[in-house]
């Protein structure tokens, strides 16, 4: 299954481009889904048909879906919760705040990524498009497997901690016998994020997920669009294209646009400059507002043209692991646009955190190398490069 996401800043068009790029690869004989994880959802009435939180089939090869926060958070982290939360009650704790506590931080982007791995595992489409929300959002929700699997390892080191120490002491003053986190519940929460990690793995392969950044010609959306680059390289995911969205046509011969379009040109020039090899694809303003199919699949011919919108445009990783002639091993990590100066490392035994501005990424280390050494880190040619030697 090919997955494409397309994100941006707010107003700039991201559920258009993601609905006219689903009715394409639809009408190119491919089994396409659009989903939008967009909590203000505008894919209905992009597509002018009516949606709901599982797939509905709109026409041949073509489904849509609006996600439900919702689903299966009950299904997947209710039970855990509940022993974990009757565990620190018994301490004392006061319910609700148990409750906070064991709250799994981001739950409604977790929701939208496990529908991710069903589709996958149920393998009825060969693309799904994802409608993400803004630029922030969309962040936060690509940062989720990391984030969660960091906080769950933590809270059960707390719990687990907490039952050996007070275990014997409760039998010394014959208090009653301290709650215990079962082990098929923490089976089910362990599963519960190998699947996160499998959705995590699945979005950074290139070979079969590329996220797509709709831009307008404006210098600070393109600005806005080079940080969200930075960060999603900074969590492994490839970006294949930038999606230059609402060019006013050459034909606009107004003076009220003329100098508007100019503005566009030299901005267009910039974001040809700043994004480098990155393909730009480049779609016009049109006359009236982009909704239903029609409008729709004349989007997608400016598009794309005659070709597939799904076909790879390019294939960087643009994270990767490299052995040296000597042994030593170097992790590549690709950070355009980043400065040396918002850098900064800090390395466990099997855990390497990367920050890069405010944003940070928690990177766990092959076991092969917990006990290695950071030899070296040098930031070169937008790329950060990490080299990693045994301690004698």
């Amino acid at each position: 299954m090919r997955i494409l996401v397309h994100s941006g800043k707010g107003g700039v068009g991201k559920t258009s481009i993601s609905a006219a790029t689903a009715l394409r690869c639809a009408e190119y004989g491919l089994r396409t889904l659009v989903m939008s994880t967009d909590t203000a959802h505008s894919l209905a009435d992009s597509l002018g048909k009516e949606l709901g939180p599982t797939p509905i089939q709109l026409q041949k090869n073509l489904w849509g879906q609006e996600v439900d926060a919702r689903y299966s958070i009950e299904k997947h982290w209710g039970e855990l919760q509940k022993q974990m939360v009757d565990f620190f009650r018994q301490q004392g704790m006061h319910e609700l705040r148990a409750e906070e506590i064991t709250i799994l931080p981001g739950l409604d982007e977790i929701a939208h990524l496990l529908w991710l791995q069903e589709h996958r595992e149920r393998g009825e489409v060969e693309v799904l498009i994802v409608d993400a929300a803004p630029t922030a959002e969309t962040l936060r929700l690509l940062s989720m497997p990391d984030v969660t699997q960091w906080w769950f390892e933590r809270l059960l080191q707390l719990a687990q901690g907490a039952q050996r120490w007070l275990q014997p002491i409760s039998r010394m003053l014959s208090w009653q016998r301290l709650p215990e986190i079962h082990d098929r519940a923490i089976e089910q929460a362990h599963q519960f994020f190998h699947t996160l990690e499998r959705v995590r793995a699945l979005l950074s392969d290139p070979e079969q997920s590329s996220v797509r950044l709709v831009i307008n010609a404006e210098s600070m959306i393109i600005k806005e669009t080079q940080r969200m680059h930075t960060y999603l390289c900074l969590y492994g995911y490839p970006t294949d294209a930038i999606i230059c969205n609402r060019l006013l046509p050459a034909q606009v011969k107004d003076p009220f646009f003329r100098e508007w379009r100019e503005t566009q040109g030299k901005n267009l020039v910039l974001a040809e400059e700043v994004f480098g090899d990155i393909p730009i694809l480049k779609a016009p303003m049109f006359g009236a507002e982009v909704g239903g199919l029609p409008a729709l699949r004349q989007l997608a011919a400016e598009l794309y043209g005659d070709g597939d919108p799904s076909r790879i445009h390019q294939n960087h990783p643009p994270l990767r692991w490299l052995t040296d002639a000597d042994g030593s091993t170097t992790l590549v990590l690709s950070l355009p646009f980043a400065s040396y100066e918002e850098l900064d490392l800090l390395h466990k035994k099997d855990d390497l955190t990367v920050r890069v501005g405010k944003i940070r990424r928690n990177i766990a280390l092959p076991y092969a190398l917990w006990q290695q050494e950071i030899a070296s880190a040098k930031f070169q040619d937008s790329a950060l490069r990490i080299r990693f030697e045994k301690t004698h």
